[in-house]
This record gives structure tokens, C-alpha cells and sequence, in this order.
């Protein structure tokens, strides 16, 4: 128990406040930075950074609420608990990130984790201010019992409501700078990993030195070196963790990828990683999520590409596609003037023009001078886009609307400003996630761009990858390829596709041994009339795609159409209806 008697501060009591103020704001950035670090790395692992981002924060305040009640036991030790949850979150805080991708790196599944860091980090952060407010009181008496009455009325009375409100201001105005700090300062500077141990650690020295400095006559002498232990272990711990994180990283990028990593480099956007086996096709992987199986990736962009080709096709724009191999498709077509590709990351583009593996795959597309790139948001680019001119294809390679980073993509809005920049008669087509997997995902895109004015025809392609490295939802995307192995052996009409998280199919999945899997398509047109589905007379010799197939992929699509009655509602910017 701490000493009964009234012992002095090493500060005046008036100015105990205005550390402890500090200290309050130093907190409270730390803690918002662990909270943002959460989501952040959560919407990264796991994907839909909405879901993300409710989950986290829903159970952060839920978790203060409790810590503020638990901290009720603890008023009696203010300065020791206030010490040792400063220690401790410090420790969950600055550790989180590193938990929470190594469950995803060697588990594959970092929901739970995030759940236990987001309640564990809530009651720590909750706890604070009750035994911070307990402190200042702590300090008020000292102040009384050590002066005259007379004195204290010309010093001032006590102010607990005054305290309550530095203290919560104190709270606020740090919160503001950590949620500032996060995106600006320690994102770019440090990254994930090293952004919280480093967080953390300044968190540790803040709430550690507060009581060690200004209450430390409060403490027993057991007390006093069990904070000074924790403070240090924990110190020490963060550092040893600094000092490891690439080689953490390294580890962590092997167990996702594989043993086959050629390059990996995070751009100011996102991390793009190369993989694949010497002398074989590279594989390309953007923030987890595969976004180019080379073994296969021809099939994907023939059936994207060619079926919009059919008819005039002088003038293309390919939204997304940085890799290159939507418009080295486009590119094979004689009659083809211009392409503008708008990508919003310079990096990709860079590694698919200087990349040897992807130069080679997507046929040093960027050498072809009819070849412009516009780096910029797709959105933002259309809307300024009237003075380019008209084009006659325009070709939508984003990753699947399941993901909430591309959803405004997939809105009516969207489609309809890219309807102002097609010429009269010039086909539009979007790359539309999985028929089979995610029918109701794939029939919103369709009444989206109906809504939008457009007439549509709905087709799917199928593709057998090869056993790749594992994305996001690795654990979920093989349950799939298991169903969808069951499926394809019964009905070649059905059977998943690819999953929420990138453009190949379920077959793409670590440790499956390959699968089946679909991508599906909606070819359109403004106006009423659907668009002709079908090859264009001038089409390049194709691998894998004919009339046939296409008729066929046509149906396999509409055979899904039936399950979702009069079809599903339009998504909006205001209402986005994807995610299920």
C-alpha cells in the first residue's frame, strides 16, 4: 500500500497540473495512433476498411467504457496503476501491428487477433484519465493540507470541474495531432511496424517518467522498482523489436508469398510485391491481394479485352490496368491510334516498365508510343477529362468491388461520367468480380451501369491457376476452391470464383494444388440496345478465347441472373451496395 501520510511533490502542487496535462495529450496521440494502425492494417490483411474500421472503433469505446470502470479499483494506487497501464499499453499498442501481421502471415487469420487488440487496447486507454484525474486530485489535498486557510482562498479553492475539462481538452487536442501524425509523419516515415513500436515506446517514457518523476513519494520501494522493471522490459522489448522489424518483415512477406519473392517495394499508395519461380511467369501482388497470376493472366485479359474490341476501337482508355496487360491486348489490333492508361500509382507503372518478368509478360507495352499514362484517381480524372476527346473503348480493370477502396469505381456516378467521354456507339467494360462466387456483387454491377443508361451483356470467363502464393482471406478464398473443385466436377456452369480480394480466380489460392475459378464481365453500351457479344473481324489470333467460349461464358452468367429475382439495386456514393 502507498504511504497514509500526506508526502510532498518534487513540483509545487499548482504545477503538477500542467505535466500532467502533457502527459494526458502525449497519451492520447499514442493511443489514436493504435487505433488507426488497427484499421489501417486491417483493411490491408483482411480487406473492406468500412467493416474494418466499425469493428475496431465499436469495440475501442465499448473497451473504455469497461477500463473506466475497472480503474475504479485501482484510485487507491493511482500512481502505481496509472504507471503500470501506461506500461502495458504501451507494450499491446507498440506490439499490435506486429501480432496482427504475423496471425495473418503464419495462421492466415487475423480477425480474432484484432478483435482481442482492439477490446485489450480500449480498457488500457479507458483506464486513463479516471487515475490520471485520481493524481491531480492527489495533488489538490497536498496543496490544501500544506497550507492556512487563509492562503488557500488566495491561492484558489480546488477546481474539479476546471480539472475535468483541462484534462478532456488535454485529450482531444492530442488525439487531433496523432490522427494527423499517423498519415503524414510515421505512415510514410516509419511504416505500420515500425510506427507503433515507436509509438509505443515514446508512450512508455511519457506515463512511466510521469510517475516516477512527480510521484514517486507516493511509491513503496516495491512498487517503485517493479514500474522501473516494467518500464524497462517493456523499453526494451519495443527496441529489440525496432531492431528486428525487417528481418520480421522479410519472414513474414516469405510466409504469405512463398520462398519465389523477386522484388518487393512499397510505392507512396501501396506495397506491390513480384513473385514467382525462375524462368516462369511472375505473379503480381498489390497490398496482398493477387492482382496478376502469370500463368494464367491471359485468359483473364483476352476475355476483358477483346469482346469490348468489337467494332470501331481507334481511340481506348483503360482505367486501372498499371501492369500493362490490358492494353498490350489492345495494342495487338492494327487500327488501334491511341491508349491512355489512368492509373493513381506511378509505382506499379514503373515496376511494369522496368520489371524484366513484367516488361516481358505485358510485351513492353509502355514503349509503344501510342501509349499515354495519366497518373491520377480515376474518378477525379473523368471529371476533368472533357477537352481529351472521345474515345471509342473504355476498358475498367479494377480490382473487384468488394473492396471498399475501389467501390465509388463501381458507382452510378462513376459510369456516368465515363459515358461523357465515350464516343457515339463506344462500349464500355468493367471487370465485375466472380459470377458464380458472388452473384449478388456481380448483378449490382449490372443494375448499377443499367441505372447509369446503359444497355448491358453479362459474360464470364474461367481460368485453372497454379498453386500461387496466398492473399488476403487466404483461409476463406481455399474453402472456396474446395467447393468450387466439388462444383466444377458436376456442372461446368458453376463453381466459385475468384475472391473478394483480387482479379484470379479461387484456384489461385496457396496449398489447393490449383482450381477452377470464373471472372465475370459486363460489356455495355449507352442506350437501350444491348451490345453485340462476340469477336471483332480484325481480332489478333487468341489463346484461349472464341466466339464459342464467349456464348458460352454468356450463359454460364445468366444462369446465375435468376437466383437474384428482379435483381439487386443500383450502388451509389451515398448508398454503395457492395460487400456481400
Amino acid at each position: 500500500m502507498p504511504p497514509k501520510r500526506v508526502t510532498r511533490l518534487p513540483v509545487r502542487p499548482s504545477g503538477v497540473r500542467y505535466p500532467v496535462l502533457v502527459v494526458v495529450f502525449i497519451c492520447a496521440a499514442c493511443g489514436l495512433v493504435y487505433e488507426l494502425e488497427l484499421v489501417a492494417l486491417a483493411s490491408y490483411l483482411i480487406g473492406d476498411s468500412v467493416t474494418q474500421a466499425s469493428v475496431v472503433l465499436s469495440l475501442m469505446v465499448f473497451a473504455m467504457g469497461v477500463g473506466s470502470l475497472l480503474a475504479k479499483r485501482l484510485r487507491c494506487r493511482a500512481a502505481v496503476g496509472f504507471g503500470l497501464v501506461e506500461g502495458g499499453l504501451a507494450l499491446i499498442g507498440g506490439c499490435s501491428a506486429l501480432v496482427l501481421y504475423a496471425a495473418f502471415a503464419w495462421l492466415g487469420e487475423a480477425r480474432y487477433v484484432l478483435v482481442g487488440f482492439s477490446l485489450a487496447i480500449g480498457v488500457l486507454i479507458g483506464a486513463e484519465i479516471p487515475l490520471l484525474m485520481s493524481l491531480i486530485q492527489r495533488a489538490e489535498s497536498t496543496r490544501a493540507a500544506g497550507t492556512r486557510e487563509g492562503a488557500r482562498e488566495k491561492e484558489g479553492a480546488p477546481d474539479p470541474a476546471g480539472t475535468v475539462a483541462d484534462l478532456f481538452a488535454a485529450d482531444y487536442v492530442g488525439a487531433l495531432v496523432g490522427g494527423l501524425a499517423f498519415p503524414f509523419l510515421l505512415l510514410p516515415w516509419l511504416g505500420q511496424l515500425t510506427g507503433a513500436l515507436v509509438t509505443g515506446a515514446v508512450n512508455a517514457v511519457a506515463g512511466g517518467g510521469l510517475v516516477l518523476w512527480l510521484f514517486r513519494r507516493d511509491l513503496t520501494a516495491r512498487s517503485r522498482a517493479l514500474l522501473i522493471v516494467a518500464n524497462v522490459t517493456v523499453l526494451a522489448v519495443l527496441a529489440t523489436a525496432t531492431v528486428l522489424v525487417d528481418d520480421f518483415e522479410r519472414a513474414a512477406r516469405r510466409a504469405v508469398y512463398g520462398d519465389s519473392v523477386r522484388v518487393a517495394v512499397h510505392t507512396d499508395l501501396q506495397e506491390v510485391v513480384v513473385t514467382g519461380e525462375p524462368g516462369g511467369p511472375p505473379d503480381l501482388f498489390v497490398d496482398g491481394r493477387l492482382r496478376v497470376g502469370g500463368q494464367d493472366e491471359y485468359r483473364y485479359h483476352e476475355s476483358l479485352v477483346h469482346p469490348a474490341m468489337n467494332g470501331p476501337h481507334a481511340r481506348v482508355l483503360i482505367i486501372g490496368g498499371g501492369d500493362g496487360l490490358a492494353a498490350r491486348e489492345v495494342l495487338r489490333y492494327p487500327g488501334v491510334r491511341s491508349v491512355t492508361v489512368v492509373e493513381r500509382d506511378p509505382g506499379v507503372v514503373r515496376l511494369a516498365r522496368t520489371n524484366p518478368e513484367l516488361a516481358t509478360l505485358n510485351g513492353h507495352a509502355y514503349r509503344d508510343p501510342r501509349v499515354r499514362v495519366a497518373f491520377a484517381d480515376a474518378f477525379r480524372w473523368l471529371r476533368g477529362a472533357g477537352d481529351d476527346g472521345r474515345y471509342d473503348v473504355v476498358i475498367s480493370d479494377l480490382p473487384d468491388p468488394g473492396i471498399s477502396a475501389s467501390t465509388k469505381l463501381y458507382s452510378e456516378e462513376f459510369y456516368g461520367l465515363a459515358s461523357r467521354v465515350l464516343a457515339d456507339g463506344g462500349r464500355l467494360v468493367v471487370h465485375a468480380g466472380s459470377v458464380s462466387a458472388r452473384p449478388h456483387t456481380f448483378w449490382t454491377v449490372d443494375s448499377t451501369l443499367r441505372a447509369a443508361g446503359y444497355a448491358t451483356r453479362a459474360y464470364s470467363a474461367w481460368g485453372r491457376g497454379a498453386a500461387l502464393a496466398a492473399g488476403p482471406d487466404r483461409a476463406e478464398r481455399a474453402a472456396r476452391t474446395d467447393a468450387a473443385d466439388g462444383d466444377a466436377n458436376g456442372d461446368a456452369g458453376a463453381g466459385p470464383g475468384a475472391g473478394p480480394d483480387g482479379r484470379t480466380g479461387a484456384g489461385a489460392d496457396v496449398g489447393t494444388g490449383g482450381g477452377t475459378g470464373d471472372w465475370g464481365y459486363v460489356l455495355a453500351v449507352a442506350g437501350t440496345y444491348p451490345p453485340d457479344l462476340g469477336l471483332s473481324p480484325d481480332a489478333p489470333r487468341l489463346r484461349s478465347l472464341t466466339a464459342d467460349a464467349l456464348a458460352s461464358g454468356a450463359r454460364a452468367a445468366e444462369r446465375t441472373r435468376d437466383a437474384q429475382g428482379a435483381g439487386p439495386p443500383p450502388s451509389t456514393l451515398v448508398h454503395p451496395r457492395y460487400g456481400g
